[in-house]
């Protein structure tokens, strides 16, 4: 329920359970009783039946049977993440989230207002995971003109009365270093009772593993894959790191990054340095300091909190921060990036080839993915939004392909709901005060 821990830092299980011995007795499970299985052992405090019959309650919305199916895409495995109500990877785990929250409050009797940051995705999937749900306000911020259309009118057109949508003048950056800042004001968030959405909260990533088995047992239990994963924040590719330290036996996770190459430069150097935002055909990528990241840390470090507080000061400080000589779990990771050109002439390749429409950021992954397929193991690359959610990038790919789902189509003939602000925390804490009242 908190996000954040106490003292700011990131939640993290105290230990991850090696469940090899117990996949074989699951390949004919439904996305539903897989997930229970998955999650079951990091879940010490809410009884097994109410967690299985909050699942199943959360994934009876999506519009594929098996939640996230696998499609043959040539040489390559795309896991299809978007079957949600919002048509991208988020729903996952929001949706889940979303009922917990609920179930939590009703059996506490408390309230709670949560503040997101979203560069497209995460704020439209978490409002329709909360929306009109008693004892709770939502506030979303997203940087102002820096989302697709799409993604921000899935934002502003729900006009509930606890769903507040808050176009921030700044980057996706700049939205998310004011949560943090936020939630380090630890008498503000509690007096507040501030929780939060985003991939800071550890229940998001610990949905996202599911998905990393199920692909594995859709390729029919391979002896090992290889998973190609288009990330900017690391919480995608950090639950799949998760999943193989739980035994599934994905042999490299393969980096994807657009031209915000941070975490791609990380990976190939061993330096994280922070650089300017390059606004792309991915937005959702758009992003130049991965909340997540220290999560790995943690275990790349060899689980030395002290250390990670250096390297995370040294960044917050220079913007520059580095480990030199230490590989280890890095060698379980490659990485790469790639920019706007390569994305759209990824999409119409993919297209024109095999038939098969992408959006730019799974775009992205399928450019990094061709680098680097080997022979013999299978590659899977995440699919993480419709296409439909992205027509502009499409249209310069395709310019004869109008990309469609039923479920945007009357999006633009709504009323629209959003407030403007600057990247200022006191406005942010202002207008947080001002709204919390209504609950």
């Amino acid at each position: 329920m908190m996000g954040l821990a106490a003292d700011g830092g990131l939640l993290i299980p105290e230990t991850i359970p090696d469940v090899s011995s117990q996949m074989a007795d699951w390949h004919k499970l439904s996305y539903s009783e897989l997930a229970a299985k998955v999650m079951v052992p990091f879940v010490d405090d809410i009884p097994v039946s109410d967690l299985a019959s909050l699942i199943n309650q959360s994934y009876s919305t999506f519009d594929h049977a098996r939640v996230s199916p696998l499609v043959r895409v040539a040489n390559i495995h795309v896991l299809e993440l978007f079957h949600g109500p919002t048509l991208a990877f988020k729903d996952i785990a929001l949706q889940l989230l979303g009922n917990l929250f609920g179930h939590i409050l009703s059996k506490t009797d408390s309230t709670l207002n949560i503040l997101g940051a979203t560069s497209g995705d995460t704020g439209s999937a978490a409002i329709a995971g909360v929306r009109s749900k008693p004892g709770v306000n939502i506030f979303i911020m997203f940087p102002a003109g820096r989302t697709s259309p799409i993604q921000e009118l899935q934002m502003t057109t729900v006009l509930d009365q606890n769903v507040f949508s808050i176009a921030i003048d700044g980057s996706f950056d700049d939205c998310q270093m004011l949560m943090k800042t936020v939630f380090n004001d630890l008498e503000f968030k509690s007096s507040y009772d501030l929780g939060a959405v985003n991939s800071v909260n550890w229940a998001r990533v610990l949905a996202q593993i599911v998905y990393y088995f199920s692909a594995w047992f859709q390729l029919q239990r391979p002896t090992e894959f290889d998973v190609t994963v288009p990330t900017g924040n690391f919480g995608n590719i950090f639950a799949g790191f998760i999943a193989k330290q739980m035994g599934l036996p994905i042999r490299r996770l393969v980096l994807a990054t657009n031209s915000n190459d941070i975490l791609a430069r990380y990976f190939n150097s061993g330096i994280y340095q922070k650089g300017r935002v390059h606004f792309s055909e991915s937005p959702a990528m758009d992003i130049q300091i991965a909340s997540n990241f220290e999560r790995f840390l943690f275990y790349h470090l060899g689980e030395d909190s002290a250390q990670v507080n250096r390297f995370m000061e040294d960044f917050h400080t220079t913007g520059l921060a580095g480990v030199p000589g230490c590989q280890g779990i890095m060698e379980q990771f490659e990485a790469g990036s790639v920019d706007d050109i390569d994305t759209l002439q990824s999409i119409t390749r993919c297209y024109q080839d095999n038939g098969y429409l992408a959006d730019p950021h799974t775009a992205v992954g399928i450019a990094q993915a061709e680098r680097v397929i080997e022979p013999g193991v299978p590659m899977v690359c995440l699919a993480t939004a419709h296409p439909a959610k992205f027509e502009a990038a499409v249209h310069k790919a395709l310019p004869l392909i109008v990309p469609r789902h039923e479920s945007l189509k009357n999006l633009h003939d709504l009323e629209t709901r959003k407030f403007n602000l600057p990247a200022s925390v006191d406005h942010l804490k202002a207008f947080i005060s001002e709204h919390c009242s209504t609950l």
